[in-house]
């Protein structure tokens, strides 16, 4: 009896970690950090799948803006938060190049657990109307008749569309002045009013101008045509082979969470994104679902590290 007691004892301690491991989550609420303020498009974009998110975990997803230093603030906090799936961050692409333009108190690699890539946005090259250009081989004509006049604006140093915009100027070899803007509203409201000259314009923001007339659009820059705007050629098509750039949203935990974790979470999330009805709202919003397991995204965002760092170091970018 004593050797069969022992045995059963032993027994237990060997399963201990596997009851552990199969203790239910969530068993509180979760809280979604997004790393910008309430209003912009990542706060949309985690309003919109909170909802949803809560039914399918059994557990009230609670948003937790933290905006500053252009996602920054947010990113920190995210890295930060407990390990055991109770906490995760929204984040955008600005993840990867503020950590290359400047110091962080995160790697956003080695301290992420990547979720979900969510959604992905184009940049779309504007205009203003009064500028006699109507494609990129005109505009790229202009540009090197007139080195470093034109002026193109961006949400800010870093933005998807400042790389966009130095992408741009690598590529074809021209001058032209960057102005960084508080937000991505002012410099677009500056663009339609005549003050600048174009900007590569975050979709979602930049198609009610579009739309209305107020710019001229002559491409997206990403590697195939938006659904939105199917006539509209991309940089790649408009004499720019290979070049490519999205905005990105996406969803990433700490470092060290439980695999498990992740991949519900993952499901979860795609399941919600994918229906029709979602992708349809996504899309009036000028963002198409991305998706993909942990694993892809994990090497999408190396991928990532790799493009916009070279971007970074050749067109000598700083936060300066």
């Amino acid at each position: 009896m004593k050797r069969r007691t022992t045995l059963l004892s032993a027994a237990a301690l060997l399963a201990a970690p596997a009851i552990a491991r199969a203790q239910p989550w969530p068993t509180r609420p979760i809280r979604l950090i997004v790393a910008w303020p309430p209003g912009g498009t990542t706060d949309i974009l985690a309003r919109q799948l909170q909802p949803q998110l809560s039914a399918a975990l059994g557990q009230p997803v609670v948003i937790d803006n933290r905006g500053g230093a252009s996602g920054a603030i947010g990113a920190a906090e995210i890295v930060r938060a407990e390990k055991d799936g109770h906490a995760f961050g929204m984040v955008t692409s600005t993840l990867i190049s503020m950590a290359l333009l400047q110091r962080q108190p995160y790697d956003p690699i080695a301290d992420v657990t990547p979720i979900l890539l969510h959604s992905r946005v184009a940049n779309i090259l504007v205009v203003h109307p009064s500028l006699p250009v109507h494609s990129v081989a005109d505009l790229i004509a202009l540009a090197k008749a007139q080195p470093g006049k034109l002026a193109f604006g961006s949400p800010g140093i870093g933005s998807a569309v400042h790389i966009s915009g130095e992408m741009f100027k690598l590529a074809t070899g021209t001058s032209m002045i960057h102005v960084p803007y508080r937000g991505g509203g002012p410099a677009l409201a500056d663009l339609a009013g005549g003050s600048l000259h174009l900007m590569f314009g975050n979709a979602s923001s930049t198609l009610p101008f579009v739309r209305d007339g107020r710019v001229r659009a002559l491409a997206v820059t990403s590697a195939t045509r938006a659904p939105y705007l199917p006539d509209l050629p991309t940089l790649a098509e408009s004499g720019l082979p290979g070049f490519a750039i999205d905005e990105w949203y996406a969803c990433i935990g700490p470092a060290g969470m439980l695999p498990a974790v992740v991949q519900r979470l993952n499901a979860s999330i795609l399941e919600i994104i994918a229906a029709s009805a979602e992708r349809a709202r996504l899309l009036e919003m000028g963002a198409e679902v991305a998706g993909g397991s942990p694993q892809e995204f994990g090497r999408f965002m190396q991928g990532e590290m790799d493009k916009i760092g070279r971007v970074v170091r050749d067109a000598a970018i700083t936060l300066d």
